[in-house]
């Protein structure tokens, strides 16, 4: 079975990136084999497209809603179930795959279509493309276009895999608002030194780069009456910070896990601000308080607090409830912390609620009551044996968000990276406000806080014959209350993405609905239970429009012979 084309083509326009993998495969053995399409793909995208094409006959997916996909599955397969074709591999993938029964001599080409809004992390977007073909490809190539009408700015690429050979089959080339950037190794700059015919290609090619920003409103841009608003003010005044890291102790943390807890909390604590305040509460089946207060982050009180770092060890059970209860009524009575400040609440736990409390449900509303929306509780779950769904929930309910931290070599990197994420709060209460009676299915535009080199996005669709579409953002920052304003002509926006040859035209749609979707699905979380069904019914319904595979929808996959597979949307609460 040789693979003898391969090609990723991506298109990224203002952020939201297009990908198509296409694998052409032939058998030549004089009997039928297997050929076999394995690609990992983004976490945060949606597939939107499959099809197989054997000896010219195309084999479509077609996305349904899981429930009614799976039961027509369900009875097709009566006697033996067959794996789902997509699951997560680790931390930013998910591999979709599938394989087909082709005759000798034939041909099959698989055509796999993503979609996903880029996310900017400390001032980057990353565009990543995992290569792992397992053999040479005598046709190989990425192929990516960027176009940002803002202009791009410090544009990289990096990759776990490049040789010098390798590098000489890279170009990119740029302007003021493009960037094209083509990898396309020949046989021989493929190979391994080894003489075998093994092959270099495996592992992460990624695209980073930024985009060139003016001090206003933001950014605003229009595509077919649907418009998207960026908004990541430079160069604010960080607000302090009141943190109270609760560090889980419990036995199941023994060894390597709170060794790399050590390591990062170190780290961390180097990266304190001396205007901040800080505590830790650490817990296992007892809650212990460091100190009855936060204490201001000098040179004094980090190195005490490094020292406390350095004895921690796990034994014993899990009250996570105790600790972040504890850690609120720290908050609630502190006193001479900054007058304009933000607190919040850092959990890092691996497992599931043992002592004390342990009703999961009980555990959420006792602390969104106490928190009562006054501090933000980010929740970090270490490795698998966590309720994910538990700590997603809590953290959605009170202003944060979860993360599940890999049980990896870079695990400590990771608490580290986490946390650079949430250090510099820039802006807090930003209202993004615009014309009521002429702007339709507004996505979120109130936000709590925004942290430096992070990115807030708004997407709506304009709802009558507007020729200038005004905003006006209020937000707080540590000097100041303030208020942006802008007015983006229609017309004039309209115009910047008419000439582009190669962009899908209706991305801002899409752009549109994919956050949507992504809000919807958010919100539900954290939802009572007649609410959670609303969202996730208006999820539903915009998944099968724009056809998304996301958690509510599946991909029916048909095989010669009637056979049929599922592709679903796995996500991280399992």
């Amino acid at each position: 079975i040789e693979i003898y084309s391969l090609h990723v083509d991506c298109k990224v326009t203002s952020r939201f990136a297009h990908t198509v993998i296409t694998s052409r495969i032939v058998n030549r053995a004089n009997e039928s084999r297997e050929a076999t399409f394995e690609v990992e793909i983004p976490k945060t995208a949606f597939i939107t497209n499959f099809s197989m094409s054997i000896d010219g006959e195309v084999y479509p997916g077609i996305i349904k809603e899981k429930v009614a996909a799976q039961n027509e599955y369900d009875t097709a397969v009566s006697q033996g179930q067959s794996a789902g074709l997509v699951k997560i591999t680790d931390r930013k993938l998910e591999q979709f795959h599938v394989s087909v029964s082709i005759a000798a001599a034939s041909k099959v080409t698989f055509e796999l279509t993503y979609e996903e809004l880029l996310k900017r992390q400390l001032g980057k977007y990353e565009l990543l493309i995992k290569v792992r073909p397992k053999q040479l490809v005598k046709h190989f190539q990425i192929d990516v276009h960027i176009f940002e009408p803002q202009g791009i700015h410090c544009l990289e690429t990096d990759s776990t895999f490049m040789t010098n050979e390798l590098t000489e089959a890279l170009t990119k080339v740029q302007n003021e608002t493009k960037a094209h950037i083509l990898f396309k190794p020949t046989v021989d700059q493929q190979k391994t030194d080894s003489g075998l015919d093994e092959t270099l290609l495996s592992g992460d090619f990624v695209v980073r780069y930024d985009v060139k920003r003016e001090a206003t409103a933001g950014d605003i841009q229009i595509v077919n009456g649907y418009f998207v608003h960026y908004f990541a003010p430079q160069e604010m005044p960080v607000f302090p910070k009141n943190v109270i890291f609760v560090i889980d102790r419990s036995g199941s943390m023994t060894g390597r896990k709170i060794e790399q807890t050590r390591d990062a909390l170190l780290k961390i604590l180097q990266d304190l601000r001396p205007e901040d305040h800080f505590t830790f509460i650490t817990f296992n089946d007892e809650v212990a308080e460091w100190k009855s207060s936060l204490l201001p982050a000098t040179e004094e009180n980090v190195a005490n607090a490094a020292a406390l770092v350095q004895t921690l060890t796990a034994r014993g059970g899990t009250d996570i409830s105790g600790a972040l209860l504890a850690a609120v009524g720290v908050l609630e009575k502190a006193e001479g912390l900054p007058e304009r400040s933000v607190s919040m609440i850092i959990l890092l736990t691996d497992g599931q609620p043992t002592s004390g409390e342990r009703n999961v449900e009980v555990i959420q509303d006792n602390v969104q009551k106490a928190i009562n929306g006054k501090y933000a509780l980010f929740c970090l779950g270490f490795g698998f044996d966590v309720s994910y769904k538990f700590l997603e929930k809590m953290a959605l309910s009170n202003g944060g968000v979860a993360r599940r931290i890999y049980e990896n070599a870079d695990a400590a990197l990771q608490l580290q990276g986490f946390y650079q994420e949430v250090a510099t709060p820039t802006l807090i209460q930003i209202e993004m406000q615009y014309p009521e009676n002429s702007i339709e299915g507004l996505t979120q535009n109130n936000f709590k806080l925004f942290f430096e080199g992070s990115e807030i996005i708004v997407a709506g669709k304009i709802s009558n014959e507007l020729d200038l579409l005004p905003v006006e953002i209020k937000a707080q920052s540590h000097t100041s209350d303030l208020t942006l304003k802008e007015e983006a002509n229609v017309k004039e926006k309209e115009e910047v993405f008419q000439s582009q040859r190669y962009i899908f035209k209706n991305f801002i749609e899409r752009l549109w609905a994919y956050l949507t979707i992504q809000q919807l699905l958010e919100k539900a979380i954290s939802a009572q239970e007649e609410d959670q069904k609303a969202l996730e019914a208006q999820a539903l319904d915009l998944s099968l429009r724009y056809s998304f595979v996301t958690p509510l929808t599946s991909m029916v996959v048909t095989k010669p012979q009637q056979q049929e597979e599922l592709a679903n949307k796995p996500t991280e609460a399992g």
